[in-house]
């Protein structure tokens, strides 16, 4: 059984999740996955993944960042003025603030059993901060996670505050999502809490790095990068060779594949030996 929820943040700001296996809430550990960078919580692969996670005894919790400008109409970019405010402070509060009320009882009676963090791509990131920061995360899992948030060059910063936005193309829905310059600022002002670097010899928990060697959005050196300055007494990196960005899945989902399944398959394996 499968549940969806309405939580508001302390700013005010609507999150929709759901949680899948809703039934294992009390009894078995939480997963909450983090999207990425126009990512949403039933994008492609994730509602398989919350189906498939809730079949092996797991509870998972997905939500859309109040500002990743998706709203009523699921998988839909309808709230670009959101998307264009959106923060890197913004999504790690909200992550933050989902854990807590996960541990407060929000969405039913938690189970004891832990919270694993399982980011995708700028997610992974996320989900880097969030576990190095909260005692109560019990793992961390990033798939083709981003190793820092600042990807721009200083010539596409002299033009974002020159224009006062800066332009992405969505290249699936043919939409031009445009960026502040609140972002930029983010970056700048917050630089030492987002620093993603910083945070991972935090990590001092149970901490799986996948990464397709073949992604061309978040080059497989990341996942090295990630791996070289964890501590080896928790990290593991696992190389999923020729996997891409999403390891080769789509939007709306089609279907698995062997690279993918391989992603499945380790993360699995490494949530059951925490059980």
């Amino acid at each position: 059984m499968n549940k969806d929820f309405i939580f508001y943040t302390v700013e005010q700001n609507k999150i929709r999740a759901t949680v899948y296996g809703y039934k294992n809430l009390p009894k078995q550990p939480l997963l909450i996955f983090v999207h990425g960078f126009k990512g949403f919580k039933d994008w492609g692969f994730i509602p398989y993944l919350g189906e498939y996670f809730a079949y092996h005894g797991f509870c998972v919790l997905t939500f859309n960042f109040s500002h990743n400008g998706v709203g009523k109409k699921p998988g839909e970019f309808t709230e670009l003025d959101k998307f264009a405010d959106n923060t890197f402070s913004l999504e790690l509060s909200e992550l933050e603030q989902i854990i807590e009320a996960y541990q407060f009882a929000y969405f039913g009676k938690p189970s004891d059993k832990g919270i694993y963090l399982l980011g995708h791509s700028r997610g992974g990131g996320l989900a880097i901060l969030a576990g190095s920061q909260i005692e109560e995360v019990t793992g961390v899992i990033t798939w083709n996670a981003v190793s820092y948030f600042d990807r721009y060059t200083e010539r596409q910063k002299e033009e974002w505050r020159n224009k006062g936005s800066f332009d992405v193309l969505n290249t699936r829905t043919n939409q031009m999502m445009s960026l502040n310059v609140s972002l930029l600022d983010d970056l700048e002002e917050n630089a030492d809490v987002l620093d993603i670097e910083k945070a991972i010899p935090h990590i001092r928990k149970p901490f799986l790095i996948v990464h397709g060697e073949q992604d061309l959005t978040v080059p497989f050196k990341e996942g090295q990068r990630i791996f070289e300055l964890s501590d080896k007494n928790f990290a593991k990196l696992i190389p999923i060779p020729e996997a891409g960005h999403t390891f080769d899945c789509v939007h709306p989902f089609e279907g698995a594949n062997k690279k993918f399944d391989a992603a499945v398959a380790v993360t699995l394996e490494f949530l059951k030996k925490q059980k």
